[in-house]
C-alpha cells in the first residue's frame, strides 16, 4: 500500500489518539486542580473542602495527534448521609465504565479507606488504571514516598504509575503522551478550540459556588447551591453582559450567614465572582444575586432534580 493510499480524504480529520480519561479518586485528592493544569484553564472549581465537584466536568486537551477528554468526576466517598452523597457516588462511579483509560489519582503518603473504595470500583470496571499520586512536593520525610509508591503497585495491576504534583505542574507535560496510549485511534470527537462541553449556565453557577465555598464556614458549603436565573445583554450598558442568579441555602439562619452584616459579605462573594465571569465570558459582567431559602434541599430528589442534579 501506498502513502497516499493510507493518507485520509481532502478535508477529513485524520485520525488521531482520542477518547475519554477519567479523574477519579477520593474527595480533595487534587482532580480539579489538576485538569485546570492540564488544560491551562479553569474548568472546573476548586476548594479546599471536600466534596466540590458535585457532577461531571469534561475539560478537553488538544495537541498535536491527540485529543484527551478529561472527566472530572465528584469524589466517590463512603460517607453518604444525604441524597446529595448518594448523587455524587452514583455519578462518579457510573462515569469509570463509560471512558476509556481511567486515572486514579491519590495523594502522596497517604492512603485511606476511601482510597481503597474507589480501588475497589475500577478494578471491577476493568479498564486500564493510569495511578496519579498527587502531591509529591508536600510528601516529607522524602524517603518515604519511594516505598509508599512500591506498596501502591502491589495493589492492583496498574497500566502506569506517575508520580505528580498539580499545583507546582510536576510530571504534567508528560502526562498527555502517557495517557494517550490508552485511547483508540479515532478523529476527535469535539471541535479542536473547544476546551469543555459545560454551558456556560453551568460555569457561571460553579465560579460564583466557589466563592461561597472559599469564604463560608465547613458545614453551610454542602448546603448551598446556585442557580442561573439569566444571562444576557445589558440594556442600559452596551457591551455587558448581566448575569443574574440566586444562591439557594437549606435553612433560614444560613441565609443570613451568606449576607452577612449589612449585606457585607454576598457584596464580597459578588465581587470576586464577577472578576472570574469576566474572564469566562470575556467581557464586563454585572452581577445580581440574591440569596432564597429550600428547606432541606440537599436531602430531596425532586429539589436536587430541580437544581440541575439528574441521575
Amino acid at each position: 500500500m501506498t502513502d497516499e493510499q493510507i493518507l485520509p480524504p481532502a478535508g477529513e480529520e485524520p485520525v488521531i489518539r482520542c477518547g475519554f480519561a477519567a479523574l477519579a479518586g477520593r474527595p480533595n485528592v487534587g482532580k480539579s486542580t489538576l485538569l485546570n493544569a492540564l488544560i491551562g484553564q479553569k474548568i472546573s472549581i476548586v476548594s479546599p473542602k471536600p466534596q466540590t465537584t458535585r457532577t461531571r466536568i469534561h475539560g478537553v486537551l488538544n495537541r498535536p495527534g491527540m485529543q484527551i477528554a478529561f472527566v472530572d468526576l465528584p469524589g466517590i466517598h463512603t460517607r453518604q448521609t444525604r441524597a446529595m452523597n448518594r448523587y455524587m457516588n452514583r455519578t462518579a462511579i457510573s462515569s469509570l465504565s463509560d471512558v476509556d483509560v481511567n486515572l486514579f489519582v491519590v495523594e502522596a503518603l497517604r492512603w485511606t479507606e476511601e482510597d481503597e473504595r474507589v480501588l475497589d470500583e475500577l478494578r471491577q470496571v476493568g479498564l486500564p488504571i493510569v495511578l496519579l499520586i498527587n502531591k509529591v512536593d508536600r510528601a516529607h520525610p522524602k524517603e518515604r514516598l519511594l516505598p509508599f509508591i512500591q506498596d501502591l503497585t502491589q495493589k492492583a495491576a496498574f497500566a502506569e504509575v506517575v508520580p505528580i504534583s498539580a499545583t507546582r505542574r510536576t510530571t504534567l507535560e508528560r502526562l498527555p503522551e502517557v495517557i494517550a496510549k490508552y485511547l483508540p485511534e479515532q478523529p476527535r470527537i469535539f471541535p479542536e478550540e473547544q476546551v469543555t462541553d459545560s454551558p456556560d449556565h453551568f460555569m457561571a453557577a460553579e465560579l460564583i459556588r466557589e466563592k461561597l465555598m472559599l469564604r463560608l464556614q465547613e458545614e453551610l458549603p454542602y448546603g448551598l447551591v446556585v442557580e442561573i436565573e439569566g444571562i444576557g445583554p445589558s440594556e442600559d450598558e452596551p457591551g455587558k453582559l448581566v448575569v443574574q442568579a440566586v444562591i439557594w441555602v437549606e435553612r433560614a439562619g444560613q441565609k443570613a450567614i451568606v449576607i452577612g452584616k449589612g449585606g457585607s459579605l454576598l457584596k464580597e462573594i459578588g465581587r470576586q465572582a464577577r472578576l472570574d465571569l469576566n474572564r469566562h465570558f470575556n467581557q464586563p459582567v454585572h452581577l445580581e444575586l440574591w440569596v432564597k431559602v429550600k428547606e432541606g434541599w440537599s436531602d430531596d430528589e425532586n429539589a436536587m432534580r430541580k437544581f440541575g442534579y439528574e441521575s
